[in-house]
């Protein structure tokens, strides 16, 4: 089996930064021809500058995802840009925490926009071609707070938890046509959506990798997952939080 991605098109949605580019960079790497998608173009452009500097192939794709008009225009530019598909990561998420009481009807649509329709109807849109030729891969990142309750992350956790029972039902629903659908769960990763880590380290103490990890430290765990070395994978849940899942 093999890590290389040689041939392979990669569609990572947010990846102008933090754990999205570095993914985009882990299957660059690879081999991969990266399509990059975010909202902010000079980013965008800037990491795919960064990528072909480095002998990459890679593209940008402007999208805003909250709207599922979004996620089929994204799906259509990815596919005019090289005519396929073969890789599917849904990086692009939004997060945002305090009680229940205090959300409103925006914030829920604008939440379950981003982090769970999204990610459906790029599926529901890339996958068909993936089944038609017998091979792909789709990777779903997720996050802690989808696999326990928090007084202040119901909201965006419940949204996340969604998009993990989604990875199985793909992954039971496309894995007979020879599409892996798996996820990658991260832990605290400083990132700029993060602020940096502020305020996280004191937390971080208290897991066994005893700091806050990085986004460099997670796309390693989806390039994986989007290999043939993970032929054999379906419906796997990767976390990688510093043994947060242990504590």
């Amino acid at each position: 089996m093999s890590s290389r991605l040689d041939g392979r098109t990669a569609l990572v949605t947010g990846s102008t930064s933090g754990i999205g580019r570095a993914t985009a960079i882990a299957l660059a790497e690879r081999g991969a021809h990266v399509i990059v998608s975010g909202r902010d173009t000079v980013r965008g452009q800037r990491t795919v500058q960064d990528l072909r500097s480095g002998g990459a192939r890679a593209d940008f794709v402007p999208a805003d995802l909250v709207s599922h008009r979004g996620a089929r225009s994204l799906a259509e530019q990815a596919l005019g840009v090289s005519g396929r598909v073969d890789i599917l990561v849904n990086n692009a998420g939004v997060f945002t925490f305090g009680p229940t009481t205090s959300r409103t009807e925006a914030d829920v649509n604008h939440i379950y926009n981003l982090n769970v329709k999204a990610p459906f109807f790029l599926v529901q849109s890339l996958v068909p071609q993936m089944v038609e030729r017998g091979s792909g891969a789709v990777v779903n990142i997720l996050t802690g707070a989808a696999h326990r309750g928090s007084p202040a992350a119901g909201l965006y956790g419940s949204s996340k938890a969604a998009l993990l029972l989604l990875t199985k039902g793909w992954a039971a629903e496309f894995g007979p046509s020879g599409i892996r659908v798996n996820a990658v769960s991260p832990g605290m990763i400083r990132t700029e959506g993060t602020d940096g880590g502020a305020g996280l380290e004191e937390i971080a103490a208290t897991i066994p990798a005893r700091r806050l990890g990085d986004p460099h430290e997670v796309a390693p765990a989806v390039a994986f997952l989007a290999s043939d070395e993970a032929a054999y994978v379906h419906g796997a849940i990767l976390p990688v939080d510093g043994g947060a899942v242990a504590a």
